[in-house]
């Protein structure tokens, strides 16, 4: 039986540094979905074979990730993309930044929903969630979808264009400063 860690077959590129951090947060959507596939993978998994080591180690490292990179996303988003977008005479990009608060705010409060579930799936129970729980796993993970596309069919884009190389800069230093890395 495949591990349920194999999210795929074939090497994953280098990920981009800090230099970088429009493609940095580019590498952190496709994390993003690898994580939810690694999710839904784990659910499916615990309904074919049940709660077991793999599905504890799914739901682990499901966790790590929304615990402490997604956060730090949203954050760089929040403090680089988004006051671009706002400060837009574009009025459609200034209601996409109202519209991307929003939605971080609504998966802030879909993980405070998700996390639960999947600390106890990480601590061996339930042998499977509940019909409740499953949805609430469905729907943190329905949030992001439209939420990506957005950003990375328009947010960026007019982002990464209306930020001057200083900006940029500042930006990747504020990223690298928020997690410790010098």
């Amino acid at each position: 039986m495949p591990h349920l860690l194999n999210i795929t077959d074939r090497a994953a590129p280098p990920a981009p540094g800090f230099d970088q951090p429009f493609e940095m947060l580019d590498a952190c959507h496709d994390k993003i979905r690898q994580m939810l596939a690694l999710m839904a993978r784990m659910r499916e998994h615990i309904e074919r074979n049940g709660n077991d080591a793999q599905a504890r180690a799914a739901a682990q490292d499901v966790m790590r990730y929304f615990d402490v990179a997604a956060p730090h996303h949203h954050l760089d988003e929040e403090r680089h993309v988004l006051p671009a977008l706002e400060a837009s005479a574009d009025e459609k990009l200034a209601g996409l930044a109202v519209r991307l608060r929003r939605e971080h705010r609504e998966m802030e409060q879909g993980w405070a929903a998700a996390r639960p579930v999947l600390a106890r799936i990480a601590q061996g129970e339930p042998a499977s969630p509940t019909p409740q729980e499953d949805q609430t796993l469905s729907s943190f993970a329905g949030l992001y979808a439209d939420h990506i596309a957005a950003e990375e069919e328009a947010a960026f884009p007019a982002a990464k264009t209306a930020l001057g190389a200083a900006q940029v800069s500042a930006m990747a230093l504020d990223m690298k400063a928020r997690r410790g890395v010098k």
